[in-house]
Formats: structure tokens, C-alpha cells, sequence
């Protein structure tokens, strides 16, 4: 349950409510909303409260160890970490081809982190308000809630997170923080005895991904809140493949506008730093990235399933590209920029992973002991995936003791930040203006929230020095005296 703060304490007289923690997501976060006496919103700001520090303290590490150090940003989508960085450290090793066995041990290792990912979020996380309303019962509205009234669902979400899990294991020996890739390939051919344990039960994934996409649409369609719950335009960045089809492991970035119009395509993402950039604000320690073409205030973006199923031409397994012409459908055809639509479009994708785990595990390569491959060695790379929550990149510099000089990672929630601001502020202006707060009313929120399934904890970096506010107020409440200190650790003194 989110605990409700409201103060005083603002210069303008107005009343601050805040929502603290947002619940059912990873990592920690809060929002504030600023209203006046008539319950006017004024300002609306989601706020990363945690702090990590991967960027700075990987630095004077050999780079080897990167790929493994950086899956503990994350509890629920190492395997990401783990393959955007090895992708940057098969630059460093020249490594700028795989074997056709490891890169394929890799895209099955990939899909089964976003089998159990999506399964997790959909069935656990969000789930609950879906099925029983955003401003339910409270005690009813959990995962407890969701076993009680549907088991036969909870029980499929459960078996396919753990499917997914136990393809994670088979390839890298535990289904968290594993050790799987290597500079330049893979550690670990796969036997067949561990193929054919994977194949025993992925028709029946199959099967219930497709009740899923059935589900989420079904869910999209009839709901009251779909047409203008957090629906608002936006561009849309992904990773595309040299056809323009999905494709989570490697491609070309592309980004769309509002209306569907190419901003840029197939771009090598070696060079992502020319068109992009994060912008830092005092409020958050989580980055706001933006197209540099296009300014901050424009060239902000969405990643993640809607976007993907936004950028994307076709996707190559044939059940999911059937749903994904349902899903482009129900937009006219257009961009879908519904909050809402995420949930729809991870299930399609959820399918499509599980499509591309029983393709791959009939594919003769999976089976290969042809592991590793080098090159000319270079001094900086960069890597990218899409991961379950969207677009990811890790990039790194090193010197000549190979030793790690610098560290980049815009995260996929990081990429989404300006959206997921967008998004609580259209709906707290929508449902919460003028209104008596209540906590189903405020659950509206972080349902907008938890749409983009955040993972606070992986997005929040520093320039390496923390900017810091410390208030002091009166027993009324009001400010007497507040001490900033901002990023690069000047400090200022501002009296009331």
C-alpha cells in the first residue's frame, strides 16, 4: 500500500501530496503533486529516490568482469545487463561477428529473459488492476487477490515466468545473475539432453501466451479508461532488424514521430551519442534523454513493447505478426499512443519470445560447440539490446591495461522517464483535478506507472557528485531555510 504524505510546505501555499513508495514496481520512487485549496493540480512529478552508482565504481575494473558485474544492477532482468554488456565487450576483443551457435545460445538465452520478464509483470504486477479495477478494494487488489478469484490464470503467469527462468538456467546454470556469455561468444555449449528438456514443454508456452494476447486485448478493448487513460503523442526509438522486423538482440535504432514519420532509421548504434542525449534535472537522479535533431523540449521518447510494435514492420514468427496486424488495426493503422496499449503489446511480444524459443531449439546451431571468435582489439565499444522494458545501451571506454575508463548505460526506464512524467501528469489532471484524493483515485497513477513496467533501480545514475536539498520548517510546516547542493557540489543558501 502507498503511503500518503500531505504538507504545507511549499512557497506558492499550496498543498503537497505525496505518493510514497510506488508499489509494484522494481526499485523505489515517489510522486508529488502540488494542488491548491479547490484540489487544482499544479504540478505533478515522478521523482527516483535511489541512487546507484554502476558508472563510476566499474571504472578501474578489467573489462572482463563487466558483463558480470553489471547483471546486479537488477534482480529481474540481469540477462539484459549481461548481454548489452558483452555485446560492447565483443568490440573491445574485435569480436564484431559471432559464431552462429553463440550468437543463436545468445537470442535463446534473450528470449527467455523476456518470456519470464513479461510473464512477471503482467501476471503479478499488473494484473490486479486490470482485472478488478484501478480503484478496487485495496485488500483484493494484489497478486493474493488474482490467485483467489482466477487460479487457473495465476498458475499459467507462475509457469511461464518459471519456464522462462529455467531456459535462463540451461544456458548460463542459474536462473539469476548467471555466467553464459564471454568476450567474444559463449562459455558453455548447450546438450541435447538440456534441448530437449526446453522443447518437452514449449507448445504448451506457446499456448498460453496466445490466451494472454487474448487476455490483454480483451482487457485493452473494454475498458472504460483505454481511449484517454494516459494517451498522448510521443515519439517512439527501437531497435529494428535490416527489414524493418522486430528484433531484440541486434539491429539498427529507429525512431518514428507522433504521426509515423521516420526521424532516423537503421542507425549503427556505435554512434548513438549523435542523436542522442540525456538531460539532467535537479529533481531526480534518473537522466531525461532526448533526439538531439529534434531538442529536448520535442525529441523526447517512448521505448518498450508499445514502441517496438510502433517501429517495427513485421515480426517473424507467425502468431505474434498475426497480433501485432490485430494490434497496428485497433490504431487505424497509425501509432498507437495509449498508456494502456503496453500491456497489450508485451503479451504479443511475450508470444513472439516463445514462438522464437521453440524455432531455435529445432535449429541444428543450437547444439554447436564453435563457441568463440576474436579480432582486431579496439578501445571502446558499444553494445545494445532490447530489453523487457526497452531499448538498452552500455558503453565503455578502456585504456591500454584494458582496465575500464569509462562507463555510459542509458537504461530503458531512463529512456522512458519523460514519459512516464508525461503520463502521471495527464492522468492526475484528468481523474485527480479538483477532486477529493482518495487511494483508489491515486492508484490511477501508478497504474500509469507501472504500465512502462520501471525499473527505478537500474535507471538511476549520478554525474558523480549526488545534488542534495535539505528543508528546514517551521511547526506550522512552512519553509524557514533550505541548503542545495547541486551536482557539480557547489552550494547555495536560500532563505524564506
Amino acid at each position: 500500500m502507498s503511503r500518503i504524505l500531505e504538507t504545507a510546505a511549499n512557497p506558492r501555499d499550496l498543498r503537497r501530496v505525496v505518493i510514497e513508495p510506488v508499489t509494484r514496481v522494481e526499485g523505489h520512487g515517489k510522486v508529488t503533486l502540488l494542488l491548491d485549496e479547490q484540489n487544482r493540480i499544479h504540478q505533478v512529478r515522478l521523482h527516483i529516490v535511489e541512487f546507484r552508482g554502476f558508472e563510476k565504481f566499474i571504472q578501474g575494473r578489467p573489462y572482463w568482469e563487466v558483463p558480470i558485474l553489471v547483471q546486479r544492477l537488477c534482480g529481474i532482468c540481469p540477462v539484459s545487463h549481461h548481454l548489452a554488456a558483452s555485446k560492447a565487450v565483443d568490440m573491445l576483443v574485435g569480436a564484431r561477428q559471432l559464431t552462429p551457435t553463440a550468437e543463436k545460445l545468445r537470442r535463446l538465452l534473450h528470449v527467455g529473459q523476456m518470456l519470464q520478464s513479461h510473464a512477471l509483470h503482467f501476471f503479478h504486477l499488473a494484473s490486479p488492476d486490470l482485472l478488478f479495477g484501478f480503484d478496487s478494494d485495496l485488500e483484493r487488489r494484489n497478486i493474493i487477490g488474482v490467485i483467489a478469484a482466477h487460479p487457473d490464470l495465476a498458475l499459467q503467469g507462475v509457469k511461464l515466468r518459471k519456464y522462462g527462468q529455467e531456459v535462463i538456467r540451461h544456458i548460463s546454470g542459474k536462473r539469476i545473475h548467471g555466467v553464459a556469455a564471454i568476450p567474444g561468444g559463449m562459455n558453455k555449449a548447450l546438450t541435447v539432453a538440456e534441448r530437449d528438456t526446453m522443447q518437452r514443454d514449449i507448445a504448451q508456452m506457446v499456448a498460453w501466451s496466445r490466451a494472454a494476447v487474448d487476455l490483454s486485448h480483451k482487457v485493452f478493448e473494454s475498458s472504460e479508461h483505454s481511449p484517454h487513460f494516459g494517451v498522448f503523442p510521443s515519439n517512439h526509438l527501437s531497435l529494428i532488424g535490416s527489414g524493418g522486423e522486430l528484433d531484440f538482440y541486434d539491429g539498427g535504432l529507429r525512431a518514428r514521430d507522433a504521426e509515423g514519420a521516420t526521424i532516423f532509421d537503421h542507425v549503427d548504434y556505435l554512434h548513438y551519442n549523435r542523436y542522442i542525449r540525456e538531460e539532467v534535472k535537479s529533481w531526480s537522479y534518473m537522466k531525461f534523454p532526448f533526439i538531439i535533431g529534434k531538442g529536448s523540449e520535442e525529441g523526447w521518447y517512448r521505448v518498450g513493447p508499445l514502441a517496438r510494435l510502433n517501429t517495427c514492420d513485421s515480426i517473424t514468427t507467425p502468431l505474434a505478426e498475426a497480433e501485432r496486424q490485430t494490434f497496428r488495426a485497433a490504431a487505424g493503422g497509425g501509432m498507437q499512443h495509449a498508456t494502456l496499449a503496453y500491456h497489450w503489446a508485451r503479451m504479443i511480444e511475450m508470444l513472439h519470445a516463445a514462438e522464437e524459443i521453440e524455432r531455435l531449439l529445432e535449429d541444428p546451431d543450437i547444439l554447436g560447440t564453435d563457441l568463440v571468435t576474436k579480432g582486431e582489439r579496439a578501445l571502446e565499444g558499444v553494445g545494445l539490446v532490447e530489453a523487457p522494458r526497452g531499448t538498452l545501451f552500455h558503453h565503455y571506454k578502456i585504456n591500454e591495461n584494458d582496465v575500464v575508463e569509462k562507463a555510459n548505460l542509458i537504461v530503458s526506464t531512463t529512456n522512458n522517464n519523460q514519459a512516464m512524467n508525461e503520463a502521471v501528469r495527464q492522468v492526475a489532471a484528468r481523474y485527480l483535478d479538483g477532486k477529493k484524493l482518495t487511494e483508489g483515485l491515486l492508484n490511477h497513477i501508478e497504474v500509469a506507472i507501472r504500465a512502462y513496467d520501471p525499473c527505478l533501480s537500474c535507471a538511476t545514475h549520478a554525474l558523480g557528485k549526488m545534488p542534495l536539498q535539505v528543508d528546514l520548517l517551521d511547526v506550522e510546516g512552512h519553509l524557514v531555510d533550505r541548503l542545495v547542493k547541486g551536482s557539480d557540489g557547489t552550494l547555495t543558501c536560500e532563505q524564506a
